[in-house]
Formats: structure tokens, sequence, C-alpha cells
């Protein structure tokens, strides 16, 4: 056979050393191996997706939250008094590798020190924030220098323009943009808004490389109307700050409230802080005092009592009470006046401050018929204005009262309560023997309140409290020029552990205009030093505030001279002078 005509898979050789069973085995195992590889591609692609999916997403996609603009706080006429300003946070991924020259860059605009941001970059974490609340001019600096690792994100900054003014009303928020006191946080629900989202794909140095998937826009937080007159609250602010340092006092309050609205127009504390600096506070300086701290009321009590008596019928205006000799026993305590009086009037009793005449009206009537007007008026109990920490002071069971204890709670001692409650109270003065709910937010119409007292009553109560500023009263310096106002002072010893102390609240609480009420304002100074009589501290803060509130809101005035003093009254007085007592 020719070489031509020789087939090379013929040859004896092969035949003799590469079987045929061989062939096809290996022919089968690669088959095979292919098969393999074909299932576990259909077992992968197919059967195990979602979990291979989901490691890859682990490693790749993130879900990035847009943040919210929270709702803005206004005031009564729109003016700003909290808004939140875009800002960046910076942070760095595990790829954050800077050489000395641009951890330098970095510090110097991040006002930090290049060492504290070397150690943050060396650590074992494969993210880390270097600092919030960057200013977006210098989060455009940042980004300019393309540094690798070095990310930024949107979040906002709190800003309150009105500053230690309105801190307290106001409040401020945390970190997270979360309210953390005042209306912040009694709002917050309204005002934090809703974050949306995007779903990224990020490389492994953190860098966006694909926009995967719907964007979900933020929903804003809801803009909040206060009712605080911002005009106001700088009058009432100012005012408050001037007696605390006149008087090197510990700290006060002032409230101003809308008679027929119950909105609360102005709220001030001192001492007070600023919202936009936070640094070093104290306690004292955060604290809510007008709706924390309770106080017994002293004789700002009085003409609730007054009221019930005219409102059972038991007196009336000029009725004749016996205070001599300016002392009263009960048991085993001694009761007195500040000065001796002999028999006085109702309307005199209130004007003259008497204890022994509030004394022996309350008495007169069951325990029970005097808890429950001071139930009624709100005493015991918080208003349920939101503030956070607001508390209901006290007011104990009618059941326990002894005889000496109901006589001194006529006078304001026995019971507690907050400023923001005593002003509550006093609106059933002003109006027609209703107590009006307090309000934060503007409603801007009349409401309904809740009646305690006949109108007939309440009208004669408002002129027992002009006496009280009338030149023959306690307080003659609450009066206000151009305006008939009137009030009640207070003055009460502090409790420090269970004893009464050489220390002082003194209180003013009045309505104004007497003809047409419109505003009722409180103040009380904790421990004045120098003076303590509430005619004497408290009572020129009203006038200020007072007289400021109602040229603001352009009430009109009522009062021609000082020397005017309605009917009521001036028969009052001239009965008791023609019985030969003051």
């Amino acid at each position: 056979m020719s070489r031509k005509d020789h087939r090379f898979t013929e040859s004896p050789v092969l035949k003799d050393q590469l079987a045929g069973w061989r062939i096809h085995l290996v022919s089968a195992m690669i088959f095979g191996g292919l098969l393999a590889l074909v299932g576990r591609a259909f077992y992968l692609q197919l059967i195990n997706e979602d979990f291979l999916q989901e490691r890859g997403d682990a490693r790749y996609r993130r879900v990035l939250e847009i943040p919210a603009s929270r709702g803005k706080i206004l005031d009564r006429h729109g003016d700003m008094l909290a808004q939140s300003t875009p800002m960046r946070a910076v942070w760095a991924t595990a790829d954050a590798k800077l050489d000395k020259a641009q951890l330098k860059e970095l510090a110097v605009l991040l006002e930090m020190d290049s060492r504290q941001i070397e150690k943050k970059l060396t650590g074992d974490k494969n993210f880390v924030y270097l600092k919030h609340q960057v200013p977006p001019e210098t989060a455009a600096r940042i980004a300019a220098l393309k540094l690798p690792g070095i990310q930024m994100d949107r979040e906002y900054s709190r800003f309150y323009p009105a500053g230690d003014m309105v801190a307290h009303m106001v409040g401020f928020t945390g970190k997270e943009d979360r309210g953390q006191e005042g209306v912040e946080l009694a709002y917050e629900n309204r005002l934090i808004g809703k974050p949306g989202e995007r779903t990224v794909i990020k490389d492994r140095r953190g860098q966006i490389v694909e926009e995967v998937g719907s964007e979900r826009p933020p929903q804003d937080g809801d803009d909040i109307q206060l009712a605080i007159d911002s005009k106001i609250q700088f009058v009432a602010f100012n005012a408050l700050r001037n007696a605390a340092e006149k008087f090197n006092a510990k700290g006060g309050s002032v409230i101003v409230a809308d008679i027929k609205s119950g909105e609360v127009l102005a709220l001030a504390n001192w001492p007070t802080y600023n919202p936009n600096n936070r640094a070093q506070l104290s306690g004292g300086q955060l604290r809510n005092r007008a709706v924390t701290d309770t106080f017994e009321p002293g004789s700002t009590m009085k003409p609730f009592i007054a009221a019930l008596a005219l409102d059972r019928g038991k007196y009336k205006f000029d009725s004749i009470i016996n205070c001599a000799p300016g002392k009263m026993t009960i048991g085993s305590a001694t009761i007195s006046d500040a000065h001796p009086y002999g028999a006085l009037t109702l309307a005199q009793v209130i004007q003259k401050s008497s204890n022994i005449g509030a004394t022996r009206i309350a008495l007169g009537f069951p325990s029970e018929d005097m808890w429950t007007m001071m139930s009624k008026v709100g005493f015991g109990k918080p208003l349920g204005l939101g503030f956070p920490g607001e508390v209901g002071g006290r007011l104990r069971p009618w059941q326990t009262w002894k005889p000496i204890e109901q006589a001194t709670m006529s006078y304001g001692h026995g019971v507690s309560v907050t400023v923001v409650q005593l002003a509550h109270a006093y609106t059933v003065f002003g109006r027609d023997g209703d107590v009006v709910p307090l309000t934060l937010l503007k409603t801007g119409g009349a409401v309904a309140g809740q009646p305690v007292f006949a109108p007939e009553t309440s009208r004669q109560v408002r002129q027992m409290l002009e006496m009280v500023v009338s030149p023959e009263g306690t307080a003659r310096k609450a009066a206000v020029p151009g305006y008939r106002v009137g009030g009640k002072t207070g003055t009460a010893h502090k409790l420090v552990g269970g004893r009464y102390a050489n220390k002082y609240l003194a209180s003013f609480v009045g309505i104004g205009p007497i003809s047409d009420p419109r505003l009722v304002v409180g103040v009380v100074v904790d421990e004045p030093v120098g003076a303590h009589y509430g005619g004497d501290v408290a009572a020129p803060v009203f006038a200020e505030v007072m007289g400021g509130a109602l040229r603001t809101l352009g009430v009109p005035q009522d009062k021609d001279s000082t020397k005017d003093m309605p009917a009521p009254v001036a028969m009052a007085t001239g009965a008791a002078k023609k019985r030969g007592h003051p």
C-alpha cells in the first residue's frame, strides 16, 4: 500500500494504544462538563436570581435619602421665627487616601485639625462623617478639589431670626433636625415632613455611576403660624429683662393673651438663651418657667373668692366685712393683714388686699364650692398647650381641707399655679363670666368659653380690679396712661425644702381696657432683691407690657384722665367713707 493510500487512524500502533472507549469517555466528560455549566448557569440566572441580585445590590446598589425641608414657624403677621437653610454633610469612604497637602486643604475648609481628619480616615470603617452643617459655599469649594473618596449629602440647619427673644416659645431642634423644645417639639409631627429617596449604583470608591428606578421626591413639612405678635413679644421680653436686672431677680415670666380669642400673643422668660448657639447652656436658661414653674399665687387668688361671694348672692359689691382688729386665729394658727383695717366693703377687701376679709368670705362657703370654682377656672390641671413639661399645679381634693387650709387658700397659700394658668383664669373677669381656652396658634376670631360666673359678677369684679390700680389701691404702679386697667397684686414666700423661706415671688395679673377687655397680662418675678411686693416689682412690668400691647394693637383709649372713676367704684368708696372707714 502506498503512503498516499495509508490512513493515519488505521495505524497499527495507534490502534494498539488508543482504545475506542477512551475516546467516548473523554467526549462524555466534556459533554457532561458543558451540561454542568449550562445547569449552573440556569440555576444562577433563573432559580437563584433573587439571592444573587440581592448580594449584588448589597455591594453596589444604594438607596439615598433626599431630606425634606422642615416647615417654617411664623408669627401672626407672617414674620419668620424659625426656618431651615440648606447645608451639606461631608463624609468619606474607605478609599479616601489623601496626602498631606490634600488633608491640609480639606482641614482649612472644614475648620478642623488635619490630624483629627486623618484619624477618622485611618479607621476601620467603610463610611465616616467628617462634619455636619457645612455651608453650601464651603461645600462647593470642597467639591472643586475632587478629593478621592470624599462625598457630600444635603441636609438642613435650623435658624432662628428672633434669637433669645422667643427662645422658650419656639424652642429648637437637634442634630437630626428633630424638635427638642417648645413649639418645635410640640408640633413635631406637622413640621418634620417626609424625606424622599432615589436608588443608585455606586462603584467601590463610592462614586455614583448610574441612577436606578424612579425618584420619590420629599414632602416638606407644614408651616406653623403662631398667635404670637413679635412686636408685643419684644415689649414683654424687654420689660421682664429690665425688671430682672433692676431687682437682681433669679428669674421671671410674662404672658400676654387675647381675652376674646384665647391666643397667646407673647410669652417670655428670664433667663433665656440663644437658640442659634446653644453651647454651655444651663437648665435654668432652657426651662420654660411660664409652664413648668409653679408658685403660690398669693393675693391674686382673692378676686376669685369675691366672685364666688357675689355669684352666690351672699355679698354685694358694697357689703361690709369686719376686718378688725387685723388678726384672726384659727386653731393654733394666726392670720393677719399687712395693715390693720376696720370694716371694709367687699370691693375694698380686694382693693386693700385684706387677708382677714378674704378669709371671712371663704369660711362662709363649703370647701367643695371653693374647689369646684377653682377647678372650673383651670387650677390643678395642665391647660394642654402642648408645651413640653407643662404642669398642672396643685389643688388638693376638697375632702382633705381643714378650716385653716380653706382660709389660707382664699389668699393664695396652700395651692400652686403657673403664670400661664393664672392668666388663663383671669380671662373669666375679662369676659362675661366664662373662661376661654388658650392657644399657641393663630385663630383670628372669638371663641366660646366655659361658663363659671354670671356676667354681672365678672363686671363687678372688673370694677374691683380697677380699684386696685387706683391711688388708694395696692398697685398704683400698674396704671397705664390713657387706658382703664385693673388687676391684682400677689406677694408670696417661697417654699424651700417644705418650709417657707425668706425669699419671695412677686406677681401681678390684670386686664385692659376695663371698658371693653381685650388683653390679660400675667407677670411673675422670682426672688427679687431690694423689694419684693407685687405692687413694686411686678406691677410696673404689667403697666409697660399692657400699655405697649394695647398701642401695638391699635386699641382705642378709654380714659381721659387719671381721675376717672367708674360709678360703682365711686359709690362703694363713698359709702365706706360715710361710715368712717378707709
